[in-house]
């Protein structure tokens, strides 16, 4: 039996006719020869009655602050709506179908709740309503501990289940449906000619999620990849082919094309503040390298755009870090100057390695807004350029531009 897997986020279960949408994606598979395994989300978003956000107000409300083990079970209740009011769609028109809880699903995870890690997927439940031809709507987002503990996978964990499913049931494919067209050469928001890529590799996704695109989860892309399972993002509301997420599209893979993009897409991530160490005698012996990252690391404070110099150490932090940093500094006496308000523009693309200057465009595009790049890291497959935030729509642009991904190409 060819299962596949179709993972519906929360606008698509809002409301009862984008429901009805649902059940003609699942009825199309069914057509073509599949066995659906359907994953849901929590109906809408932040101020919809049932939204996971919804529920964590009220329980802020009570003025009590809640623990981590409860936390989880509130947030769970989300998908758990969502299951049972598709699985009756579904049943409405036709279909036998039953909903499971990520622990009636076989998700077992490990004990950190809010952000918890997959060990193992039991699929033997899940196989049994598979073979009496029963559709199992399975709650995103979630699973259980060896306790018997609800656990939630933290942001974007419903992606997350999708591929988890998806690689324990050996499916040819994961749909990932949404309420975009596709993958997107950069956000439309900021970008008026960013265009829907029919294929993109499974690395350059993950690096655009990383690096601030709001397509779809990393860790979801990452067991895609070990799996080997091509990924689809596509729109509930339409019938448009959506973008392919694989590591052999033939057309990219066999056949060299000179005009083909070096660049795939450009991402952006805001609220960064940059931040400059300097080892100037002031604090004394614990100025060390070592002793700087690991006292930052302990402390539970992620870096990026790491820099080294004999003198001074810089990097950048998420905005929301800097006051637990600064504590920790100043009790250290080290000396230290930051810069809020920053951004991350990030050029990705698997074909830019070994390509010679491509840096040197990245700049000279920017270059010509009069934007000031402040920091710059780079890979293999990406390049990011550090800039106050107030420019980050003139840049995305001026690097789309650039490297001409607003126009046609075969991919």
């Amino acid at each position: 039996m060819k299962i596949l897997v179709q993972k519906f986020g929360g606008t698509s279960v809002a409301t009862q006719e984008r429901r009805e949408m649902i059940v003609d994606k699942v009825e199309t598979a069914l057509k073509n020869g599949y066995f659906p395994v359907v994953v849901v989300s929590a109906i809408g978003r932040n101020g919809d009655p049932y939204a996971t956000d919804t529920l964590i107000n009220m329980a802020k409300a009570v003025g009590c602050e809640t623990n981590p083990r409860e936390m989880d079970l509130l947030m769970a209740c989300g998908e758990i709506i969502s299951s049972v009011v598709m699985v009756n769609t579904l049943k409405k028109r036709g279909h036998e179908s039953v909903a499971l809880t990520g622990a009636q699903a076989g998700i077992i995870t490990d004990d950190n709740f809010g952000d918890a890690e997959v060990l193992r997927v039991d699929t033997q439940n899940l196989q049994r309503y598979i073979e009496r031809n029963i559709i199992p709507v399975i709650t995103g987002f979630q699973g259980v501990n060896e306790k018997g503990d609800i656990t939630t996978l933290g942001r974007g964990g419903s992606d997350v289940s999708g591929s988890i499913i998806g690689e324990a049931l050996n499916a040819e494919a994961v749909e990932i449906y949404t309420d975009v067209e596709g993958v997107m050469t950069a956000d439309p928001r900021i970008v008026p000619d960013a265009r829907v890529m029919n294929t993109i590799f499974y690395n350059e996704v993950f690096q655009m999620a990383e690096y601030g695109a709001n397509v779809i989860h990393p860790r979801a892309v990452e067991v895609a990849m070990r799996s080997n399972i091509p990924l689809m993002i596509k729109n509930t509301m339409s019938d448009s082919q959506g973008t392919l997420i694989t590591n052999c599209d033939k057309n990219r893979r066999y056949k060299e094309d000179k005009k083909d993009k070096i660049i795939t897409a450009v991402a952006q991530i805001g609220k960064r503040a940059q931040v400059r160490v300097f080892f100037n005698g002031s604090a004394g012996e614990y100025e060390d390298d070592s002793y700087l990252f690991d006292m930052i690391a302990t402390n539970s404070i992620s870096l990026d755009m790491i820099n080294v110099y004999p003198d001074s150490k810089v990097f950048i932090i998420d905005e929301s870090q800097l006051g637990k940093l600064q504590m920790i500094l100043d009790s250290k006496k080290m000396s230290y100057e930051f810069k809020r308000n920053c951004s991350k523009v990030t050029i990705i693309g698997n074909k830019m390695r070994g390509v010679p200057g491509v840096m040197a465009k990245a700049i000279r595009a920017l270059s010509k807004y009069n934007i000031e790049i402040l920091q710059t890291s780079d890979s293999h497959t990406t390049i990011s350029c550090l800039i106050d935030s107030e420019y980050v729509n003139q840049a995305v642009n001026a690097l789309h531009q650039e490297f001409e991904l607003g126009k046609i190409s075969e991919r």
